[in-house]
């Protein structure tokens, strides 16, 4: 999701961290530490360890709650907030418009847990292909929008994850809600929608952005779940802008208020 827009950032230090059991990050060695609030609790870690004091969150999908949450968390690491095609609670409620997944998830978790190496080595061969590629355009993804080497690496990155896991994950971000925290957000945030996403439904995201106070949000145009690799040039610009208006115009009021040497008056991007 961040291919076009981590290199359209200008020269800002871009930080692409990756969740537990996730791209690079090995599988968790706490199995039952899988929360929302973990998850945002390992963004605090890495920035600490990044050595960044402060930065912009950008999240997708479920990295929208892990923004939220670590907003909650940890605001005085949060200068601003980018949150494309997710909800701030309860996905699974109203995926494709309706809460099947949240009652069925239950029972597909017990399925997986009969025979889960089975299952991932199917995916691991099912996953990648132009065949798994073709099912998404016809589900969710906007077939005319997106190229086929754009979509690829995420469903390569999806084979490689362990599919206990990442049933795990998503009842989780199912159970979770950060919208307690909407109304308290005091930073710059922009939020972007797909018009025809129905795995997290734009009125979702205008719900969101009403209740952040002094929020932007996007809507794309015939955008889905993939927006940002749909339409890179039009969230890209809209992220571009967002960062040097909002985001820089309150460092800068920032900083002519900060004693020499506190914070480090850079704004970095950090994406999940």
């Amino acid at each position: 999701m961040w291919r076009y827009l981590r290199h359209d950032v200008g020269d800002r230090r871009v930080i692409h961290a990756h969740y537990r059991g996730h791209g690079r990050s090995a599988q968790p060695r706490e199995k039952t530490r899988l929360s929302i609030a973990d998850l945002a609790d390992d963004m605090d870690a890495v920035l600490e360890d990044a050595g960044v004091e402060r930065a912009v969150l950008a999240g997708h999908s479920m990295g929208v709650q892990v923004a939220l949450e670590t907003y909650r968390r940890h605001p005085s690491r949060v200068v601003g907030l980018i949150l494309l095609c997710g909800a701030p609670s309860h996905p699974l409620r109203t995926f494709r418009g309706t809460g099947t997944l949240e009652r069925v998830l239950p029972e597909i978790e017990r399925w997986i847990l009969r025979a889960p190496h089975a299952i991932n080595r199917l995916k691991r061969v099912l996953m990648p292909t132009r065949l798994a590629f073709e099912v998404a355009g016809r589900l969710e993804i906007n077939r005319d929008l997106i190229e086929v080497g754009d979509f690829m690496p995420y469903l390569e990155g999806l084979a490689r994850i362990d599919v206990r896991l990442f049933v795990a994950m998503l009842a989780e971000a199912g159970r979770h809600s950060a919208d307690d925290v909407l109304p308290t957000i005091d930073v710059p945030t922009l939020v972007v929608a797909g018009a025809r996403d129905g795995f997290t439904p734009p009125d979702r995201s205008r719900a969101m952005a009403d209740a952040i106070p002094g929020s932007e949000l996007l809507l794309v145009e015939d955008g889905t779940h993939t927006a940002p690799i749909e339409r890179p040039q039009v969230v890209d610009e809209a992220v571009a802008r967002f960062l040097t208006t909002a985001v820089d115009l309150g460092f800068a009021k920032q900083k002519s208020g900060v004693k020499e040497g506190e914070g480090d008056g850079d704004a970095r991007l950090v994406t999940r």
